[in-house]
């Protein structure tokens, strides 16, 4: 069970789910119920996450809302096995607030990552100086030892793709690129950054054009999660500097989908993108040359 009854990410995806299969079959709570041989109000909490369903108890349930897809029931089952797992960031759990934590959870699990950074270079693709940079510009003060305790979390978080364990695609808007200039000390490192790790086959990063301010201008950063073989969206996450908000709703998923979406087309490709990293890069090694 969550500690206190309070649910966790995965709890409260793995409820969500289940909800999601029984109103799909027409099933009550208590035909439900029935089939694991609990009660109503068991089928009521797993539902919302407060406890959590074990493997045997999913299976019965996919068995009586007819779900015949294994890939899901597989996922689902999993899904089930790893509700309460510890994950390697809990070694850095003094660093960091427990929304953090849950933001790592959605993270770790995904399949398929989305993000849209308007004034930043994506956590998933920023060098350790520009990391420490960032997290030591932050409004609040924060000690040497806890920054190079995030930098590391930020590494680490960086496995997910380097290892080829999830497809992350990145929008970033070109200003957020182009400040790089006025930072001497991380500027070409991260650069070279976005190029290399743009050219595997499971990242994919695209520029929005200094121009496109009103498209820049729909929403502020966020991150799109979706954690099986299809790249259907489950979780939006918005951070900010006091906590992560999720959201999960289908109607509002499908407003950020939409976003997304909208945002990718007015982007750059791809290969236009790094062209124009690379003329980034080239007026840096410019302005590098006449400074010396």
């Amino acid at each position: 069970m969550p500690a206190g009854g309070k649910p966790t990410v995965r709890s409260r995806r793995l409820g969500s789910a289940l909800r999601r299969h029984r109103e799909a079959a027409g099933v009550d709570q208590s035909v439900a119920a029935d089939a694991i041989m609990k009660s109503v109000t068991k089928v009521s909490r797993l539902e919302g996450g407060q406890v959590s369903a074990s493997a045997l108890e999913v299976r019965a349930l996919m068995d009586c809302y007819g779900v015949q897809d294994m890939d899901e029931r597989t996922r689902l089952e999993q899904l089930a096995r790893t509700s309460n797992k510890r994950g390697w960031w809990v070694d850095h759990q003094q660093a960091m607030r427990p929304d953090y934590a849950d933001y790592i959870t959605l993270e770790s699990d995904a399949t398929y990552i989305r993000s849209w950074e308007p004034a930043l270079i994506p956590g998933l693709l920023q060098t350790a100086e520009y990391a420490e940079s960032v997290i030591a510009s932050g409004p609040t003060f924060i000690d040497q030892e806890t920054i190079t305790a995030l930098v590391k979390v930020r590494q680490e978080r960086q496995k997910r793709i380097d290892q080829g364990g999830a497809r992350f695609t990145a929008i970033i808007w070109e200003p957020a690129i182009t400040a790089l200039l006025h930072d001497a000390a991380v500027c070409q490192g991260q650069l070279l950054r976005l190029l290399e790790v743009g050219d595997r086959q499971n990242v994919t990063v695209q520029i929005l054009p200094r121009e496109a301010s009103k498209m820049a201008g729909m929403a502020g950063a966020f991150v799109a999660f979706s954690f099986g073989m299809e790249p259907i969206v489950e979780a939006v996450t918005m951070q900010t500097f006091a906590s992560t908000t999720v959201v999960e709703a289908p109607e509002d998923l499908a407003l950020y989908v939409n976003v997304f979406d909208l945002l990718r087309s007015a982007a750059l490709s791809p290969e236009k993108s790094a062209d124009r990293i690379r003329h980034i890069l080239g007026e840096a090694s410019r302005d590098k040359k006449e400074a010396s």
